[in-house]
């Protein structure tokens, strides 16, 4: 079995009980193909780099999943017909990293936030 990353971005106009949809279904499919669900990160609505079919924003959600190639290409065989999602991605990596959640609001930027006001107000 192999490690993957896999990031998909959905259309920025779906609703969260929509995205939720999106994010089963997916799982489902890696579950049904042999696949293991190791983790999943929910990344939310952030700006694109560029526009993709007149969209500005999307909503990431990344998988991270143990499986074997016929895992990744029915859920990328899926994910091409599938009209909520703007882009895809899966990546093959050696060592999948489950501790660090690199989209995750932490303290340390809330304390620099007071930080910086306390120092405005002064």
């Amino acid at each position: 079995m192999n490690f993957y990353e896999h990031t998909i971005i959905a259309r920025q106009d779906i609703s969260p009980a929509q995205l939720k949809q999106v994010e089963d279904k997916y799982k489902k499919i890696i579950e049904s193909n042999e696949g293991n669900l190791l983790k999943t990160e929910k990344w939310g609505l952030m700006n694109l780099s560029y526009l993709i079919k007149k969209n500005k924003k999307g909503n990431y959600i990344h998988f991270k999943i143990e499986g074997s190639g016929k895992t990744i290409l029915e859920l990328e065989k899926n994910e091409k017909i599938d009209k909520n999602l703007l882009r895809f991605l899966t990546i093959k990596v050696k060592k999948v990293d489950l501790e660090t959640n690199y989209f995750e609001k932490n303290n340390e930027d809330k304390d620099l936030k007071g930080a910086k006001e306390q120092l405005n107000e002064k």
